[in-house]
Parts: structure tokens; sequence; C-alpha cells
């Protein structure tokens, strides 16, 4: 009996960045099943600041790491007000995971952050206010310890002051002298506020 020869099984493969690569198709592309293809278009559409709100859309719901991390990216290196607004409203994401990744890419924008960090220490949500805290721990600008004050003074969360009296305690001067040791008369029966004010005062005379 003569044997056939079997046709060895040809395997396809799709180069992702090989379709449409236009706006309306690497927007399309966020969408796409495979990580990869989402990955490639998230990062391909950093060429294109109009993508942002596709960009966030997909971010509040995106479930795989490496295309979250492509899309965070984009939005950093777009770094405008939209791509800033957006980052935002992550911010109240329920993704524990999510709030975090937005809170570092938010650290790599300085100068964009800073307009709105009045807005955020403000925020009815104290969560939100907690977030702004920790972004002030890498922003780098000069008006840090003047908005810790200003938490110290007048946020009424025991829990957002408890997070900026720690931030103050690593770059606070002899200007937060007074506003903590009034913090510890708002809060005087909280012992970590006590205990962490002291510790910066303490800091704060030894420099």
């Amino acid at each position: 009996m003569a044997i056939v020869k079997q046709q060895p099984i040809q395997q396809t493969s799709v180069d992702e960045r090989q379709r449409s690569r236009d706006l309306p198709g690497l927007i399309a592309e966020l969408e796409a099943e495979d990580p990869a293809a989402r990955r490639w278009a998230a990062r391909d559409l950093s060429e294109h600041p109009s993508s942002v709100l596709a960009l966030v859309g997909r971010l509040k719901c995106e479930n795989d790491s490496s295309v979250r991390e492509a899309i965070l990216t984009t939005l950093t290196c777009l770094g405008d007000k939209a791509a800033v607004a957006g980052l935002v409203e992550c911010l109240r994401s329920e993704d524990v995971a999510l709030r975090n990744e937005v809170i570092e890419a938010m650290k790599q924008l300085p100068e964009e952050v800073a307009p709105i960090m009045g807005e955020l220490l403000a925020d009815t949500d104290p969560d939100v206010r907690i977030f702004a805290v920790n972004i002030l721990e890498s922003l780098r600008h000069p008006l840090v310890e003047s908005w810790l004050i200003g938490v110290i003074q007048n946020d009424s969360h025991i829990n957002v002051c408890a997070t900026a009296v720690d931030l103050l305690g690593e770059v606070g001067s002899s200007s937060s002298r007074e506003a903590l040791k009034s913090l510890k008369s708002r809060f005087p029966d909280d012992p970590y506020i006590c205990f962490a004010a002291d510790l910066a005062l303490k800091r704060i005379n030894e420099d």
C-alpha cells in the first residue's frame, strides 16, 4: 500500500501591527480578543492624543496587566489635561491594583498634576484625598509642604491627616511646626496622630 505523505499543517499567525493603524483601526483593536493586539494598539495610540477617552474606557475594564501597563504608559506619554482627567477618574475605581497603578502613573506627571492638586485634596471622597497625598510623595513640587500643611489644618478625616503627617515627617520644615502642634490638639485621643506628629516635630527640630 502506497504511503501518502501528509502535508504539514501550516500555522497561520497574524502580525497584529499589519492591520489598519489609523486612529479608528487602533481604537477598534483596543477591543480585540487577543491581549497582544490590545497591547500594540495601546502603544501605537501614543501618537493620537484624541484617543484618550478610548484608552481610559479600556483601562477601566482591562484585566490583562501588560495591556494596562501599555495603556498607562501611553496616557503618561500623552500627558495632556484629558489624559490626567482620565487618570483621576480611575482613582475612583474599586480595583485596588488599578488605583495603585494610576497613582504611580500620576507621579510621573508632576507638572501636569500640580494644577489640579488643590481639587484632589478637596475632593469629597476621603480615599481620593488620601491618594492625592500619596501622589505628593513623588511630585517634587515646591508647594508640596504647603499642600500638606493645608491638609492637616483643614481636613476632618483622620486617615487623610494621618497620611499627610507621615509625609510631613519626611519633607516638612520649620514651616510645619505650628500645624503639627495644632494637629495633635485636633485629634488628642488618637495615639497614632500624636506619635506621628511628635516624630515629625523631632525630625524638624533636629535639622
